[in-house]
């Protein structure tokens, strides 16, 4: 079988995910830079094969790594190799770490949140009108709202300061990129520690009510997180914790823009927000692929089998619309379904994504705050002139031009 290579530049995310489904439960798949992988493209197998313990997250499992094939400036390598964190352990340290994490995340805590985020979203949407250039009525909802409410949410939540955000963003453009030339990979990855070292050092001085405080003071207390555990935890925290709810809001955007009829039926009270944020989450999945996970010994899938030393990828931009899971119109964005949208775009099992609650919750006060504001928003082009980033872990768009309409 040919194997399906995933496109670096993005430039049909459908199409691909399409291509990978129909290649059936487990498809042989090709990352940028010619690095064979297995990829899960169905929902049923990748419940199963995300509790199954002869997939594991240490690279040192990888055929390939052991012998050599994957450079240290290959573009994805911070995200198969990011350090010691929940991300890249199983087992008993898997839950000691996520135990830490998870008791700041816990939905109670996550609700204390609520008054912060509707703030911050009301100063955003103060700002919109005055953000569009003097010739122009459009302006870019990514960059002016999308992206700041999440980076400063993220950052109250573990002590970043916001002079911080602008090298960040910069940073984590070229951490997810697969075109970030092989020289900046490892200058890259070395900034991003050094800054969020930085950040460790500022807490150890003067500790807060943030998370990254709440990691020092555990370890400190006899939990035993190194210090590279704690940076590389920060890390994933950061950097899961605002991109994943950037293409949550701007996803959701484009397809009630595509959508009028059930835009109206948000509108008018008929349709709830929480409907449009679950199938937004299910037909375009903020995270296409997750990397990687590594074949313990032989796991058979189907009439496949990942053999031992392979590496695996979840795909959920193809899991999301599969009719065995979702029905014969799986392949259409519809917030009236009727029957029960069980996806797993934040995961499954003990490696569900910690921040589901957090990301929910601030899509879940952007969405209908925006369109209160602005009830006659419209995208300034065709969906079809919309553009991907060249990040394959995430369905990232460069900019999302919108028509704000008259403010109310």
């Amino acid at each position: 079988m040919t194997r399906i290579a995933l496109d670096p530049f993005v430039t049909d995310l459908d199409g691909e995910s399409a291509r990978l489904r129909a290649a059936g439960p487990l498809a042989e798949a090709e990352l940028p830079g010619g690095v064979p992988v297995w990829a899960v493209t169905h929902h049923a197998e990748a419940r199963q094969l995300l509790t199954d313990k002869r997939l594991v997250k240490d690279i040192e499992v990888w055929g390939a790594w052991q012998r050599g094939e994957i450079p240290a400036d290959w573009p994805l390598i911070g995200l198969a190799n990011p350090g010691r964190s929940m991300l890249t352990v199983d087992g008993e340290e898997h839950r000691r770490m996520r135990t830490l994490v998870a008791q700041a995340l816990t939905p109670r805590r996550v609700e204390r949140l609520r008054e912060r985020i509707e703030k911050l979203t009301e100063g955003l949407l103060d700002s919109l009108l005055d953000a569009r250039p003097a010739d122009s009525e459009v302006v870019d909802l990514k960059a002016e709202f999308a992206y700041p409410l999440p980076m400063y949410v993220i950052s109250d939540l573990m002590g970043i300061d916001e002079s911080d955000h602008p090298r960040l963003k910069v940073l984590f453009d070229k951490f997810f990129s697969t075109q970030t030339p092989p020289e900046e990979v490892v200058a890259t990855l070395g900034e991003l520690a050094d800054m969020m070292g930085k950040v460790v050092a500022a807490r150890r001085a003067e500790p807060g009510d943030d998370l990254t405080s709440a990691l020092i003071q555990a370890s400190e207390d006899g939990d035993h997180l190194t210090d590279a555990e704690i940076l590389s935890t920060l890390q994933l925290m950061v950097a899961a914790g605002h991109e994943t709810t950037i293409s949550l809001i701007v996803n959701a955007v484009v397809n009630l823009s595509a959508h009028p009829d059930q835009l109206a039926l948000v509108l008018s009270g008929e349709i709830g927000w929480d409907a449009v944020i679950e199938e937004t989450l299910r037909y375009a999945t903020p995270t296409s692929h997750v990397l990687i996970r590594f074949a313990a010994e032989d796991v058979p899938v189907g009439d496949k089998v990942i053999p031992k030393g392979d590496a695996l990828i979840v795909s959920y931009g193809a899991i999301g619309r599969d009719e065995q899971a979702h029905g014969p119109t799986a392949d259409s964005f519809d917030i009236t379904r009727t029957s029960p949208n069980r996806h797993i775009s934040f995961g499954h099992g003990p490696h569900v994504c910690p921040g589901a609650a957090l990301s929910r919750l601030e899509a879940g006060v952007a969405l209908p705050a925006l369109y209160t504001r602005f009830p006659n928003l419209a995208l300034a082009v065709a969906p079809s002139a919309l553009r991907n980033k060249p990040v394959v872990t995430q369905n990232d768009l460069y900019e999302l031009p919108v028509r704000l309409g008259a403010a109310k």
